[in-house]
Parts: C-alpha cells; sequence; structure tokens
C-alpha cells in the first residue's frame, strides 16, 4: 500500500474511532509526585582518628602506607631515642655500685648483730648500721624506679593505631626527626556517610529521614537522611545519609544523589498506553463509545507503586478516560 494511503486510511481511522471494550479504562486523575534534586555527595569517614608519636627521637619504621587497612593497637611506626639507651645504661651501672653497697652494708649489719650478742661493741653501731641499709635500699629502689621509667619512655616509641580503619595520609618519612605529639598517619574509621551540600533555597523543602537514591560505581543504592545541620555555609545546607553498601575505596569521591525537596501534582498514566510514531507519542483515549489517539508530550518516566509510569506534560486532562490494553 502507497504510504500517502496508508497515512489516509490511519487519518480516517482516528476521525470515526475505534469501539473496544471499556475493561482496561483508566481516568486520569492529578497525583503527587516527588520532586527530586540532582546533587553531588561527598564519601566521608565517620571519624578520623589522628595516630600520633608519644615520643621525641628518629622515626626508625614506618609500617603503613596511604591506602593501608589497619586494626585497633596495630604498631604502625617506630620512634626512637638514642639519649634514653644511655640513661638506662647510666642507671644500671648506678644500680651495679648500689647493690655492692647493699651487700656489705648487709655482711657489715650481720657482724655488728653478732657482735652486740657477744658484748662486743654497743648497740649504737647496730643502730647506725641499720639506718645505713634502710638508706642504700632505698637509693636501690629509687634508682630501679628510674630505670622503669626509663624503660617505659623506650617502649611509647610504638607508634599504635588509635581505631580501626583505612589509613589516608601519612605527613612523614622513615628516618625523619620527630617531636612528640606529632602525627604519624590519620585513619578513616567508624564506617562512612554520604555528606551533602544543597542549595540554601530548598532548605525548607528537607525532611529528616527521607529516603534517597544514590548513583554510586554505576549501581543505584538507597539510604536515609539522617542529619540536617542548622548552620548555613556559603549559601549551602549540610545533611549526612546513611547509605549501605557504598564504596569505599576513595575517600572525598563524589558521587551522584537524587534526594526529595518536595511534592507537586501530575498526571501520568502507565508506560504501555504510550505508543510512538515517526517521533511523535501517542495516547489512545475513549471518548464516548470511540477510542482516538491524541499526540502527547510526555516526561520523565516514573515509578510509582512499583508500576512504570509516564508523566504526560501536554495534551491530556484530568478527566480524559485513557485505554490501557
Amino acid at each position: 500500500m502507497p504510504k500517502s494511503a496508508f497515512i489516509a486510511l490511519f487519518a480516517a481511522a482516528t476521525a470515526m474511532g475505534l469501539t473496544v471494550s471499556h475493561a482496561a479504562d483508566l481516568k486520569l486523575e492529578a497525583v503527587d509526585i516527588t520532586e527530586m534534586k540532582a546533587v553531588y555527595g561527598q564519601i566521608q569517614p565517620r571519624n578520623s582518628v589522628l595516630a600520633r608519636t608519644r615520643l621525641g627521637g628518629t622515626l626508625v619504621e614506618l609500617n603503613v602506607t596511604e591506602g593501608d587497612i589497619v586494626k585497633a593497637g596495630d604498631v604502625i611506626a617506630e620512634v626512637k631515642d638514642d639519649k634514653i639507651d644511655f640513661q638506662i645504661k647510666a642507671v644500671d651501672a648506678q644500680l651495679l655500685g648500689l647493690r655492692a653497697s647493699l651487700r656489705d652494708a648487709e655482711v657489715e649489719l650481720d657482724r655488728a648483730d653478732r657482735l652486740v650478742r657477744s658484748g662486743a661493741t654497743s648497740t649504737q653501731r647496730l643502730d647506725q648500721l641499720k639506718t645505713q641499709l634502710d638508706v642504700i635500699t632505698n637509693q636501690v629502689r629509687q634508682a630501679e624506679a628510674q630505670r622503669s621509667v626509663l624503660v617505659q619512655q623506650a617502649s611509647e616509641g610504638a607508634v599504635l593505631a588509635p581505631s580501626e580503619g583505612r589509613v589516608i595520609a601519612v605527613p612523614v618519612t622513615r628516618d625523619a626527626v620527630v617531636m612528640a605529639g606529632e602525627t604519624v598517619a590519620t585513619i578513616a574509621g567508624g564506617g562512612f556517610f554520604l555528606r551533602l551540600a544543597i542549595p540554601e533555597r530548598h532548605a525548607q523543602d528537607l525532611t529528616q529521614g527521607a529516603p534517597i537514591r544514590i548513583e554510586a560505581g554505576g549501581a543505584m543504592l538507597e539510604g536515609e537522611l539522617v542529619k540536617i545541620y542548622p548552620q548555613i555555609e556559603g549559601g549551602r545546607v549540610t545533611a549526612d545519609v546513611e547509605v549501605d553498601g557504598l564504596d569505599t575505596d576513595f575517600v572525598a569521591a563524589r558521587v551522584l544523589v537524587e534526594l526529595p525537596i518536595g511534592k507537586r501534582q501530575a498526571l501520568v498514566v502507565p508506560a504501555a498506553s504510550l505508543s510512538n510514531r515517526s517521533g511523535v507519542n501517542f495516547v489512545a483515549v475513549r471518548e464516548n463509545d470511540k477510542i482516538v489517539e491524541r499526540a502527547v508530550i510526555a516526561g520523565r518516566p516514573l515509578e510509582i507503586d512499583g508500576q512504570k509510569q509516564v508523566e504526560i506534560l501536554s495534551g491530556l486532562v484530568a478527566g480524559d478516560v485513557v485505554v490501557t490494553e
């Protein structure tokens, strides 16, 4: 059949109308649809903890680099102060002399005790030797305590991971000189979330607990708007979104987020009722007992209650009866 004849036949059929069953008719009514705003969110760690040195000295070992996973208590670096070793050796030498003096004092006290019992010396001499023994004993204890302090200081050269997580920054290098309290690594832990910066004109439309759609790594995820910060900075509202299954390989990575900012009314039809010919969209509408096809301008596809729908921007009005089959 020639193309012109087909067009004429189609126009005639459309003008006359077609009769079908009324079972699949749908009366159009305006429905509320959620208006979505596309913004970018950044993946942020819940906790960003600094691993600091407790001892000043030379960084002799560095066991981590950016991207490593650590557990709480792992030794991530070692700081050594050579002066502490020298001080420990000095105290050890002092202890050798004090212990030798302690042995001599014990021998003298034992001898004086035997002499007192035999009457060869006075009890005053015995008391002096007891006092001397007590003094030397206390000196030994003091030196041992001093040595324990130095040993503890040397053990504090181990830099421990304060929490479990991923190392995101290591601002030092091996053999560098560090001071007490200096940062060796930054560890991101405690889980991850999305932080959004939303234009302030949408601040009044945000609702805590609202569902959020996230596109990350080619996958669609669902999250929840868990916190809206009251302070506006740079014309933007800060909000946090909880997401399960978020890719955390890259901290501060940007992902596309769609969040609800309000509702509006629209006319929607089932996606199956829409047909397209020569680039024009048509919807079959019942007029009395006839079916005519109206040219419409379709908007974006929607999913309402699990059903695929299409928003109609023009060509239909509320009250029209759409034939869906």
